[in-house]
């Protein structure tokens, strides 16, 4: 950029020039300094708060319109939101994409370059924070009037380096640089006071009685744009403080370090996502930001109610609160508390309104995954919380009673109190008790919930039980992340499909015209190469486009099975060293995810997958025929690359324990072949598609069920050759010749403990369908005509199809446009 541009004044772009200025503008105001010295972070943040002058308008003009409409709001309460960078997403849903990257290549910036600066925000950790990204984005899109509660995590999950192939973990400091999106709002701060101090220890903690510790929210705004930017939607993040004062009388009396000290512990409440929980400290930590969240929302929420309605009856008339999993489920204690004693309503009407208000997502099937917290922690620190909880289960066991006097079985199973030697409260026994809906993500996963997960309170509740699907944002996933596949899409039918995923359907008939399959291959290749020419700029790994490039990137877990995945490939590298010219096509197997810290077994696999890579890789006899890579640090950006790139998605959890899915999704609707299970919402793509456009395998849900009880490993490792060399292999220490013995881990888990997610039932069946995948890949024409078929049936997984059933059938809320003079 010149430096002979002068310094203008503050403004709100709306032409070329207005927009020149206002980067000159935030380059010298907002970092005083030269635009030609201008580092990329500082042309970052210049940029992006050119972006967020254009839509701030906007953004007020969406709260106007909300504040004189009064209408019904959707207030999403969620632990995490995985939303990855903001610039490019929030450019093309303002429909100044074009614009500002000529003018950023004008002033001889490199636009490229500043997109990679921005970090993804650490605000979440898998599938279910990316989701409430997507959910929130289609809120806006939708033009509903809605804002999403999280927390303003100090720390993300934590950046994932691989040394001598183990994950190694370090603090993820998304924040080291000010976020030129978000907005402080320290004047609509609340208090939040808990019965007693923690103190809290390594390995311990103690409360220190007759005390209360007071916790200030302070709300941080991000904006959410709707595409075409009509609609700015609200993203509310809370960061613990201690309010504005600290013990004068400690500090006057010389112990200022304490004083100081109590002040920066409240700040470890929002300090880092998802704190160890492996420790008693991790433990409670998790509990206080569980109820920080909820407490500071319910808290915001109804001082937002109560400014426009000033009966408290008319609180389900004008506000809708979706518990995003168990972590928000103190909602319902926190809102009964509200309605009791800040209304003094009586008991009755507080719970109609309560459970009329609140509704519940489920999000597992894994019985670990559906939190228990110890009565001991809400006595100590939640004594009224743990009252109500007691209220709340006194009646609805009473009422259970009278339907089955003599089933004490049945009321020890939906009692909302665990007992035991330490006696615990079941979250979503109180979700779905404390609410008026309850939905699973996927039609299988709302099937197993209900007659598997928490068959008895089905039973007594079957009304408030149903199926949301999940579904993805098409603006970041399709529009942003493979705009040539999106051209492509335009050209073919309009581009209706942004908003209105399902005209993809019109897809179909061209399944077999060659010029469109030929546009797919090539937008297909050309995503190859730009991933290939990225990995090899950034990490120095060369990939060859011309081999399929399978992937697997997901949280690592046991039940996700990329151990499965893992012993194919070897089967496949035995293969090749014993017939060296045995004809195969060449792949690239790629492995994405992190491996929760306290998780061994996940973290030994991901040794494991880097251990065998090594290994294939540094074999004359398989190099340029078959190569293993692991990406580290697996994020959304990463995603954005990875998945236009990818012809296989690996979709293979053990049937009925994924509850969805929304990598096989992404997956599907970037021209990416799905080799699954009959698990999550793969059953659905299924059925979109037709079984036959996807390469399904392995066992169901039900013979899952079925077979457990007989299901013997060992089996498949006496009779089957190919399985018995791939396991002595791994146990044999090919792999870790320097290590030995360092899997011996897997195959106990495998072997002497009988393989609990039937990796070995699988693997045959698992084989085959690689080798038909295999096969289709030599055709391309037939290749692509699924491929074909597979993307016009991805319309159903649109995240405003999913919004658009919460928003009918469970919110009961309408859309509110924003009118056009507000916008002036």
């Amino acid at each position: 950029m010149s430096d002979t541009l002068t310094q203008p004044k503050a403004v709100r772009p709306s032409s070329d020039g207005d927009l020149r200025a206002a980067l000159v503008h935030h380059l010298v105001d907002d970092h005083v300094v030269s635009p030609r010295r201008a580092c990329l972070r500082e042309q970052y943040e210049a940029v992006a708060r050119c972006v967020r002058d254009v839509l701030t308008d906007r953004w007020l003009a969406s709260t106007r319109t909300y504040d004189q409409v009064n209408p019904k709001r959707v207030y999403y309460l969620s632990m995490e939101y995985l939303i990855g960078r903001s610039l490019v997403k929030n450019i093309i849903s303002l429909g100044m994409d074009g614009e500002l990257r000529e003018l950023v290549r004008r002033e001889g910036f490199d636009w490229d370059a500043i997109v990679e600066t921005e970090p993804d925000a650490g605000l979440g950790n898998g599938g279910l924070g990316r989701l409430a990204a997507c959910y929130v984005d289609s809120m806006a899109t939708l033009q509903l009037p809605a804002i999403g509660y999280g927390l303003r995590y100090d720390y993300g999950i934590f950046r994932q380096q691989i040394v001598n192939g183990y994950q190694v973990e370090s603090p993820d400091n998304w924040l080291l640089e000010p976020d030129p999106w978000e907005v402080p709002r320290p004047h609509e701060q609340v208090e939040i006071k808990m019965q007693r101090t923690l103190r809290l220890s390594d390995d311990n903690h103690e409360q220190i009685p007759l005390q209360t510790m007071t916790l200030s929210g302070i709300p941080y705004d991000r904006p959410v744009v709707g595409y075409g930017g009509h609609t700015i939607g609200t993203l509310r993040l809370w960061r613990a403080s201690t309010p504005d004062y600290f013990d004068l009388g400690e500090f006057n009396h010389g112990d200022f370090v304490r004083a100081m000290l109590r002040r920066d512990a409240a700040g470890t409440v929002t300090r880092v996502l998802y704190p160890d929980d492996s420790t008693m400290r991790g433990k409670v930590l998790r509990f206080v930001q569980e109820y920080f969240l909820v407490a500071c929302s319910l808290a915001d929420i109804v001082a937002r109610f109560r400014r426009q309605n000033q009966d408290w009856c008319a609180l389900p008339d004008k506000v809708a609160i979706q518990m995003n999993d168990t972590h928000p489920s103190l909602a319902v204690a926190e809102l009964m508390r509200i309605l009791l004693d800040v209304a003094k309503l009586d008991w009755d009407t507080a719970w109609d309104l309560t459970c009329r208000t609140l509704a519940y997502t489920n999000h597992t099937l894994l019985p670990e995954a559906l939190e228990r917290w110890p009565v001991m922690l809400l006595e100590n620190l939640l004594p009224r919380h743990l009252e109500i909880i007691y209220e709340i289960n006194e009646r609805f066991l009473s009422d259970v009673r009278k339907r089955w006097p003599d089933d004490n079985d049945r009321i020890r199973r939906v009692s909302l109190i665990e007992e035991g030697p330490t006696k615990l409260v079941r979250m979503a026994n109180l979700a779905i008790v404390g609410s008026h809906s309850t939905n699973g993500v996927a039609q299988i996963h709302s099937e197993l919930l209900r007659t598997r997960v928490v068959p008895e309170l089905a039973e007594i509740f079957p009304e408030r039980f149903n199926n949301k699907t999940n579904g993805v944002t098409p603006r970041r996933w399709l529009l942003a992340a493979n705009p040539e596949l999106a051209s492509l899409m335009t050209e073919a039918i309009g581009p209706d499909w942004i908003t209105d995923l399902s005209q993809l359907r019109q897809l179909k008939a061209l399944a077999d015209d060659a010029g469109f399959r030929e546009g797919l291959q090539k937008a297909k290749h050309d995503a190859k190469v730009r991933f290939a020419d990225w990995l090899r700029s950034t990490s120095g790994e060369a990939l060859d486009p011309d081999t399929i490039f399978d992937c697997q990137i997901k949280r690592i877990h046991e039940y996700k099975r990329q151990l499965l995945n893992l012993l194919q490939v070897i089967i496949q590298y035995n293969r090749l060293r014993e017939d060296p010219g045995r004809d195969c096509t060449p792949r690239t197997v790629m492995f994405a995810g992190k491996a929760a810290p306290a998780y061994t077994l996940a973290k030994l696999i991901i040794k494991l997958i880097n251990s065998v890579a090594a290994t294939i890789d540094a074999d004359p006899a398989v190099r340029g025929r078959l190569k293993v890579l692991f990406l580290p640090d697996y994020n959304v950006s990463l995603a954005e690359r990875l998945i236009p790139a990818a012809d296989v998605s690996e979709q293979i959890s053990t049937a009925g324990y994924e509850a969805s899915g929304t990598s096989n999704m992404k997956f599907m609707m970037n021209g990416a072949l799905t080799v699954g299970t009959r698990d999550g919402a793969t059953i659905e793509m299924a059925r979109e598609a037709g079984p036959q456009n996807l390469f399904l395998f392995g066992l169901t849900a039900e013979q899952v069920v079925e077979t457990r009880g007989w299901y013997n490993p060992w089996w498949h490792y006496d009779h089957n050759p190919e399985i018995r060399q791939a396991l002595d292999l791994i146990f044999s220490d090919h792999f870790n010749q320097d290590e030995p013995g360092i899997f011996r881990p897997i195959h106990d888990a495998l072997l002497a403990h009988g393989d609990y997610y039937m990796h070995l039932a699988d693997l045959d069946a698992y084989l085959v369908t690689q080798d038909a995948v295999c096969t289709m890949y030599k055709t391309p024409d037939e290749w692509f005509r699924t491929v074909a078929l597979n993307v016009a049936a991805s319309g159903m997984f649109s995240s405003d199809r999913a919004v658009t059933e919460y928003a009918e059938q469970i919110w009961r809320v309408k859309r509110c446009p924003v009118a056009e003079e507000q916008q002036s």
